[in-house]
């Protein structure tokens, strides 16, 4: 049998942006974080994709950074009435 690594990503929609934290492992069994906020649909869709210098000790970690970091990218590019 194969080993299977399977890897969570966790992603949330606010207004008309999708946030999903894509964390990945670093060869020193660290994790990075990387965010994508995309918005759109189809061929009229785009994405920014942010990664981090910080390193994390877990996959969840990374994560929660990666979504707070997308969250605060989001509530900037906003605009206030």
């Amino acid at each position: 049998m194969i080993p299977v690594l399977y890897t969570q990503h966790t992603s949330i929609t606010l207004g008309k942006y999708r946030i999903a934290a894509c964390p990945r492992a670093l060869p020193s069994g660290r994790f990075a974080a990387q965010v994508s906020v995309a918005s759109g649909k189809g061929s009229a869709s785009t994405a920014r994709i942010m990664c981090f210098i910080d390193d994390f000790a877990t996959h969840d970690d990374a994560a929660k950074y990666a979504l707070a970091q997308g969250l605060d990218w989001v509530n900037e590019a906003k605009p206030t009435h």
